[in-house]
């Protein structure tokens, strides 16, 4: 993990962080305290139900996000994006002047509006903190970079979380406190931006449109320019969602069902901060510093499974709110609790970063602002929906712990919808499972594959589960050619069909498929794909390789493309080789079998032969079979 860390080395990402990381300790600060005002010292004040009134303020503070978001958008694509983070910081200073006049004069409702301006300054820092980073980040660096981002946000909020709830405890000594405190986070905020070197506007000549209304039509548009990158922002909407209809609730979710103080309710949502954080910063480790939507289904599964057992283990409310942390945690259930709202974050992390990644690596770069702009607009429309249902819920008698089993139903239900639609991410997710439990995979050369356009890569064929090795690894989507008994091999046809896999047969068997199989070849790379090949046309029978047949020079013959030679060494002992093991104990050894994958450089197009391949393959493969 020491390589994510190393990004903080760098004079953009260590002053971004820090600078979006008090935006974020300031944002849930004052938050914090608002709501803990609400829930616990609001009686005769206001004349709502504090539950109710809780998701009025979250309301109000993403309303900004659905209404100027694409404005916002506009912004960040025509203007220097450091210039306009210390605009941004500028206002945060003048907001926050304004919430120690509110908190002097203990006026609820003139808090509420201080939180809907304090939305309004993150709508517009929003577009610029995602679309900034592949401005600056190599490719093989956004899922550590937005893992880090993820996790600096999530511990900005955790501790701005606590000191806020817990200062505005104390009444007048807190509240002096914390209006010291917002004043010189946000100032110090606006000083760390000063350090962030300029970054380039990628549409300077853009035209804004004012009109909101029109505007927010427009990117929605762009947002549906690339289907996954859509339903990525659907993915990462929902999961705004589910946390709103979560978070906002944990306050009186700790008093009412678990009997805990406003001490003990900061107490529980730090534990969900921290499983989020440390979530996010195990994707960069567990992904292989690339983009892995197999992780996206691995957090679903988590974030329901851990919430059913949540609502299991405190089915109860009714109590005044009356424990500590120390009394919460000696009560029966407490450390289940525990566990649970710390892996309900940490499957969150691992479910949020890698789609963030996606968006950031799949999107032109030229709209990128203003998909992440889109991306805002749904995510604050999901979580108002979220606001409203939550507090319909509550007005019609739900309790919070029915309300948080509703939710991770709900989130099976549409995780499951999603992944009909884009069985890409639980196509990953089974290739993760198995590169993960199965091999100890390294990797050299990846570099080498061209970044952009057409190319076909030739690879030896040692297992059954080779193409999935190369497409767990390989960054850009790969068309294999395989062999048509492989492509039918239950469960991983699945995975075959959903990576568009082209099967293929020997003339002799089925000489139909073959010449629909030459068609398709051919079509993908017209079309600027990446297909993979395996020449000697099937798996080793004995660890050697099988000569190279000639159907790859006809292909190229047909395409002029640079073609890639690859080798996998060390297949031949693992689990799906074919190589015979009589003993059990043999084939538990071959579990987490070392594996390499190895990438040279390309070879163009006039100076492809069978020969050559063979030749560069074997080179690559050297002595492990």
């Amino acid at each position: 993990m020491a390589s994510q860390f190393q990004l903080f080395k760098k004079k953009f990402f260590s002053s971004y962080f820090i600078t979006q990381a008090l935006g974020a300790f300031n944002d849930s600060t004052f938050k914090q305290a608002l709501i803990t005002i609400i829930t616990f010292f609001s009686v005769g004040k206001i004349a709502l139900d504090p539950a109710i009134m809780t998701n009025v303020a979250a309301g109000l503070f993403i309303l900004p996000f659905f209404l100027f978001s694409a404005t916002a958008g506009q912004l960040a694509e025509k203007h220097e994006k450091s210039g306009l983070i210390r605009k941004i910081k500028v206002l945060e200073i003048c907001i926050m002047i304004l919430a120690v006049i509110g908190l002097y004069f203990d006026n609820i409702y003139f808090l509420l509006l201080v939180l809907f301006l304090l939305g309004l300054q993150s709508t517009f820092f929003g577009p610029i903190k995602y679309s900034i980073l592949p401005q600056h980040l190599k490719d093989e660096e956004l899922v550590g970079g937005n893992g880090m981002v993820e996790m600096g946000t999530f511990l900005a909020i955790l501790i701005g979380t606590i000191i806020g709830g817990v200062l505005i405890g104390y009444r007048e000594t807190g509240t002096m406190i914390l209006s010291v405190l917002l004043i010189l986070v946000a100032i110090s905020g606006y000083f760390s931006s000063k350090r962030i070197p300029d970054t380039p506007a990628v549409q300077p000549s853009l035209k804004v449109n004012w009109n909101p209304i029109t505007e927010t039509w427009r990117t929605l548009k762009f947002t549906k320019r690339n289907r996954v990158v859509f339903l990525s922002i659907l993915g990462i909407s929902w999961f705004w969602f589910y946390g709103t209809m979560f978070l906002t609730q944990i306050l009186n979710f700790a008093k009412l069902s678990l009997d805990g103080n406003p001490f003990t309710a900061n107490f529980i949502l730090a534990i969900f901060s921290v499983g989020i954080g440390l979530g996010s910063a195990l994707c960069e480790k567990l992904s292989g510093k690339r983009v892995e939507l197999g992780l996206v289904p691995f957090g679903a599964i988590g974030m329901t499974w851990f919430a059913i057992d949540l609502y299991l283990v405190n089915p109860q409310v009714g109590f005044s709110g009356a424990l500590g942390p120390l009394e919460f945690i000696q009560t029966d259930g407490a450390i289940r609790t525990l566990i649970d709202c710390a892996l309900v974050g940490v499957f969150a992390g691992f479910y949020i970063v890698p789609l963030y990644a996606l968006i950031q690596e799949r999107c032109d770069r030229s709209i990128l602002s203003r998909v992440i702009a889109g991306n805002n607009i749904i995510n604050s429309l999901f979580m108002v929906v979220a606001a409203i249902m939550a507090g319909g819920l509550l007005w019609l008698g739900t309790t919070i712990p029915q309300l948080f089993l509703i939710t991770a139903i709900l989130n099976a239900v549409v995780a499951i919808y999603i992944f009909t639609l884009v069985p890409e991410f639980l196509m990953r997710f089974l290739v993760w499972l198995l590169i993960s439990t199965v091999y100890k995979v390294k990797v050299k050369g990846l570099e080498n594959i061209p970044e952009k356009g057409p190319c076909v890569l030739v690879c030896n064929h040692v297992s059954y589960v080779d193409s999935l090795i190369i497409g767990g690894y390989v960054r850009r989507p790969v068309r294999f050619v395989m062999y048509y008994k492989i492509f039918q091999i239950p469960v991983l046809s699945f995975i075959f069909k959903t990576a568009k896999a082209i099967p293929i047969a020997g003339r002799s068997e089925d000489e139909a498929l073959l010449n629909k199989s030459m068609y398709q070849i051919q079509e993908a790379l017209d079309e600027g794909e990446v297909v993979c090949i395996f020449p000697e046309g099937k798996l080793t029978s004995n660890g050697e390789m099988n000569e190279f047949k000639a159907g790859i020079e006809k292909i190229i013959e047909q395409s002029k493309v640079p073609v890639v030679p690859m080798a996998l060494q060390g297949l031949w002992h693992s689990l799906f080789s074919r190589k015979k093991v009589n003993k059990f104990i043999d084939r538990l050894k071959r579990l987490r079998t070392s594996v390499g994958l190895v990438v040279n450089e390309p070879i163009a197009a006039k100076d492809v032969t069978k020969e050559v391949l063979q030749q560069k393959v074997t080179e690559l493969r050297g002595d492990n079979p």
